[in-house]
């Protein structure tokens, strides 16, 4: 894990020992005690790890920026944690296993930015470790650097999953049905709440915007045809499901699961369009054909992870129907966030 100096991040170096370059002693700080063997201390410009035999390699990458996908007062321990769920998620999609993740971290310097002190980046980081105790991986490397701009945080995971396993966007068939786990629109909701525009009696909403649960675990394979997870809007990350597979897909608006808390917080028909179209839930959208529903629901429930049917693929060109239950159609303004 490398960086360009940051003259504002000070060094600490040990009695007897020369100072540190700035950034290495910012390193060695808050994230060398995030760091596996394969990181070799973080003291060279890239991991060496040796694949477990017999395992394919998955990698994703995503990006956080702030005021984009973090508020600035957001506490730092869930930024970080966040930024590696969001990731985690992408892994769990694939149907594969975590271990381990890159880091670059693109922060204002102090003196631009004041609240990014030490203190700020040791919460970031122990947040950090609390989830790789959780999910058991490690950090592996990454980048540091300095920016005139909002801070700028980019993850890249890594996993594996068994030869001819992983779960692809693009295999879903027509009459499969359309499952989606645990509850949506919490997380387009926790951010209403965080706004001031919504009530949230046990701050659950706000907690799910902040800290999302990737469903890791899931043994799916051989059980969905297809899987993404939901982070840009349910119905457009839908859309994707279907146009990978050459079909379309019917939604039915009425059977999504919201939370109790979502409940609480307004009328369904005030919000429901919100939680169809909103993001940052980053549950799973599974394709998943008539014979293995029942398998798929025991499989859930041994997690405890709860799942819903919502619809169904059918031939198509990739359209994306939504629909009451008596089969009127259920009027949206956009489909969900895009990033252009």
């Amino acid at each position: 894990m490398t960086g360009r100096s940051d003259p504002s991040v000070p060094s600490t170096p040990e009695a007897g020992t020369p100072p540190l370059p700035d950034e290495f002693a910012f390193i060695r700080r808050h994230f060398l005690a995030l760091a596996g063997p394969a990181a070799l201390g973080l003291a060279d410009d890239a991991a060496i790890f040796t694949p477990e035999p017999g395992r394919e390699l998955v990698i994703a990458a995503d990006a956080m920026v702030e005021g984009v996908h973090f508020l600035s007062d957001d506490p730092p321990d869930t930024i970080g944690r966040k930024l590696l769920r969001a990731n985690l998620s992408d892994i769990a999609a694939m149907g594969a296993r975590p271990f381990g993740w890159l880091l670059t971290l693109a922060c204002p310097g102090r003196a631009a930015d004041p609240r990014f002190s030490e203190a700020w980046f040791s919460a970031f980081a122990d947040g950090l470790a609390e989830d790789q105790r959780l999910f058991g991986l490690s950090l592996l490397g990454g980048d540091t650097t300095s920016t005139q701009g909002p801070l700028v945080l980019s993850l890249t995971i890594l996993g594996d999953v068994a030869p001819g396993q992983a779960l692809r966007r693009n295999g879903a068939r027509d009459g499969d049905g359309l499952w989606v786990t645990g509850t949506i629109g919490d997380g387009a909701l926790g951010l209403k709440v965080l706004l001031g525009d919504l009530p949230d009696q046990n701050g659950w909403l706000a907690g799910r915007y902040r800290l999302p649960s990737p469903r890791l675990g899931l043994h799916l394979a051989g059980i969905a045809h297809a899987a993404m997870d939901v982070s840009d809007g349910l119905v457009q990350d839908a859309g994707h499901l279907a146009r990978e597979s050459g079909l379309s897909v019917t939604i039915d608006a009425d059977a999504v699961p919201l939370s109790a808390a979502a409940k609480a917080a307004g009328s369904r028909e005030d919000l429901l369009a919100l939680c169809l179209t909103g993001g940052d839930d980053y549950e799973l959208l599974l394709a998943v054909p008539d014979n293995q529903a029942r398998t798929l629901q025991t499989q859930c429930a041994a997690a405890n992870v709860p799942v819903t049917r919502i619809g169904r693929f059918n031939a198509g060109a990739g359209e994306v129907h939504v629909s009451r239950a008596d089969g009127t159609v259920f009027p949206l303004e956009r489909q969900g966030w895009s990033h252009f």
